[in-house]
């Protein structure tokens, strides 16, 4: 018998104000979750992790990958450009859609899935970012959870999108540590919890993670 995966998409902001320490803390902590999720039997047996990063057109730099094959990317940022916060929510979609295994009545499918997006400003193409939306919370996300990175990003189009919105003040190693560490203690919750509802709880956030309300 097949262990049923779950799947997680990480949304990564990489336009040009994420260039210097903020992208080095962001690789940094990728890699956190990653170590951390390895540590845990669980995850290990059924996590499966994509990252998606977007700047001026989002890329889909790791496809759906199980937590024992996965490699770290290459996550770059250039030297400026706009934040195409819309276009990587329709290759959100256009992944689930494609990679997400749906139960048949002879096989079971993958768990619902759970997507994460970080980004330290707001949606440049606006109107696609709205139309997303809409799409988005058409597919059977278990929890969508989005962090406002940094005093420039901007909380209000993602309480449009999730009732889940976090704040990430600054954007150094320590912040984004403690970001992705709270990750994989929500990675690891839903990973025991699917099947007893349709959603997963959330773990209280550390202290530099304010909920957004």
């Amino acid at each position: 018998m097949s262990i049923r995966r779950l799947p997680v998409y990480l949304l990564l902001d990489t336009s040009g104000s994420m260039r210097g320490e903020p992208i080095q803390a962001l690789k940094v902590g990728v890699q956190t979750l990653i170590s951390t999720l390895r540590q845990d039997p669980h995850a290990l047996e059924s996590v499966h992790v994509s990252i998606i990063t977007y700047d001026a057109k989002p890329v889909v730099i790791c496809p759906l990958t199980s937590l024992e094959d996965f490699q770290m990317p290459l996550i770059e940022c250039p030297q400026s450009g706009p934040t195409m916060t819309g276009a990587a929510l329709e290759i959100l979609c256009r992944c689930v859609d494609k990679e997400v295994q749906r139960t048949t009545e002879d096989h079971k499918g993958d768990w619902r899935p759970i997507a994460f997006l970080i980004t330290d400003g707001s949606p440049s193409d606006t109107a696609l970012y709205e139309r997303m939306i809409e799409q988005v919370q058409k597919r059977p996300f278990a929890s969508v959870i989005a962090c406002a990175a940094g005093g420039r990003a901007k909380v209000e189009p993602l309480q449009k999108l999730t009732q889940h919105v976090f704040n990430l003040e600054t954007m150094d190693g320590h912040s984004f540590a403690g970001l992705f560490q709270w990750v994989s203690s929500t990675v690891s919750s839903g990973n025991r919890s699917m099947g007893a509802a349709s959603s997963i709880a959330l773990p209280p956030p550390p202290p530099e993670i304010q909920i957004v309300v």
